[in-house]
């Protein structure tokens, strides 16, 4: 009996087969979702950058660092870099989101049957979330480059064209987002499980509204500080380097040296307005990615929790 347990064939998966239609509402969802919550953050953006990065704000926290951008600059400092923010997360945001609905389907029917694939989720979150940001932060550079510059040097250019004028000219740097997705997208999906597990089916079914916004907006939020402190060091360094900052040399020898430089504490500095940031990008991103693919009538990503 042992034996013919042993030999049963495994469960094949059934993977839903989405159309172009739908990758193209995962698209949508995915670029209006993105373009409204980071436009929304451009002023904490403006603060944790200036923190970062900024001498004369060194020591600061987000409230005081608030009150010396208006003090010193106006107002209307803190929009600085709203253009590049607004287009470039409009492409980002839409290949991120379709791309890793694409890339954990892909990896799914790759690993092809269900045990596997449940025994491995992690992975193909992993795998999908760093290839679709791979991708996604190849068309999202320059506009990121150029927003760090407008945020970081005052008076670097008038607007978004300017700006993406000078920094074809003068050259960029290449921004890669891969720990900030994987934590954003793993964490969610192990959290929605956590959620999951601890009801029955029937439970889950029948869901209200509310519960399910609750879940989202509670999932979102734990993946967004998980995805702040992930790439953290990383944003530092970004941001050292499009300010200026570092000797010359290779991009690896230049962001070596900051490092040691900065050391752990420096690594890390503007954290904790970077996690209120990112908190709030992060959940308002998937309770309005899932909203907007309802009212598009788009079908539901594919789920491979563990039950």
């Amino acid at each position: 009996m042992h034996a013919l347990e042993k030999s049963k064939p495994k469960r094949p998966f059934i993977i839903p087969q989405f159309t172009t239609k739908d990758y193209q509402s995962f698209f949508l969802a995915g670029a209006i979702c993105c373009t409204l919550s980071h436009g929304a953050m451009t002023p904490i953006d403006v603060v944790k950058t200036r923190i970062q990065i900024d001498p004369a704000f060194t020591g600061l926290g987000f409230v005081s660092g608030t009150r010396q951008v208006i003090s010193k600059e106006g107002i209307r400092a803190l929009l600085t870099g709203f253009g590049p923010t607004a287009v470039g997360y409009l492409v980002q945001g839409g290949t991120k989101f379709a791309g890793y609905e694409f890339w954990k389907k892909k990896f799914s029917e790759i690993a092809g049957d269900q045990e596997t694939v449940i025994a491995h989720r992690t992975a193909i979150y992993l795998g999908a979330a760093g290839v679709a940001e791979f991708f996604a932060d190849i068309l999202l550079t320059p506009l990121e480059a150029t927003r760090i510059h407008l945020v970081s040097q005052r008076g670097y250019a008038t607007g978004l064209v300017s700006g993406l004028t000078r920094l074809a000219r003068e050259g960029g740097v290449r921004e890669l987002q891969i720990p900030y997705a994987i934590g954003q997208f793993t964490v969610n999906e192990l959290c929605h499980e956590i959620v999951y597990r601890s009801m029955t089916l029937e439970t889950r079914r029948n869901l209200s509204s509310p519960a399910n916004f609750t879940i989202a907006l509670g999932s979102g939020i734990t993946a967004g500080f998980a995805a702040a402190i992930l790439s953290q060091p990383a944003d530092t360094l970004l941001s050292q380097i499009n300010k200026g900052h570092g000797p010359k040399g290779s991009m690896v020898y230049r962001l070596g040296t900051l490092a040691r430089e900065a050391g752990f504490k420096g690594l890390f500095a503007g954290l904790g307005p970077r996690m209120i940031m990112t908190a709030g990008l992060v959940s308002s991103q998937f309770v309005m990615y899932g909203a907007i693919k309802n009212a598009l009538a788009a079908p539901p990503g594919l789920e491979i929790h563990k039950e």
